[in-house]
């Protein structure tokens, strides 16, 4: 059976991933309109600056400082920021678009979709705070946790094979017009 669009969106935004330059959590993103992939972004330094890599520890773990917390002590750009700042730096528009993360965004990240114009989050895991998606239920964004995308696609996609079968059918009943 054909993979679907949701879990083949995912694994490039887990390929992404493995790019991070970040010691604490590797999470990758990707950034698709029209079913076409027009960004991906991985956490790490900005252009030019040191990698945590490089330095060789992290400041917060360095610190003791929990998850979620301390983020203006981290050296790293977020995943779906990097992403957007690259549609941004090629002027490509995410009006519409969707984005696919490895984890659930930050606050600061889900600011950052509403601005650029995304319409949908699909994401793993959980984040230790809730505001990032408070903040996009009010803004009208969509957001699903990515089991529960696969689910609504692989439903949709069972429909859609329903409707199809009934085309080949009568196609393959009908007189060869040729």
């Amino acid at each position: 059976m054909r993979k679907l669009f949701t879990e083949w969106a995912m694994e490039i935004a887990e390929d992404s991933k493995v790019r991070s330059t970040c010691l604490s959590r590797q999470v990758g993103a990707v950034i698709i309109k029209d079913k076409q992939i027009i960004a991906t972004g991985y956490n790490g330094a900005p252009t030019g600056a040191i990698h945590c890599t490089d330095i060789g520890y992290c400041i917060r773990k360095k610190r003791g400082i929990p998850s979620g917390q301390g983020l203006e002590l981290c050296r790293a750009g977020h995943a779906e920021a990097n992403a957007i700042d690259q549609c941004a730096r090629r002027g490509t528009s995410c009006e519409n678009a969707v984005l696919y993360v490895t984890t659930q965004p930050c606050v600061f990240c889900c600011i950052h979709i509403i601005q650029s114009g995304i319409k949908k989050v699909i994401f793993k895991g959980a984040y230790p705070t809730g505001l990032g998606l408070e903040l996009l239920n009010e803004s009208g964004v969509s957001y699903m946790k990515y089991e529960d995308a696969l689910k609504e696609e692989k439903a949709e996609q069972e429909k859609k094979h329903d409707r199809e079968m009934e085309r080949v059918r009568e196609f393959l009943d009908a007189p060869e017009p040729y």
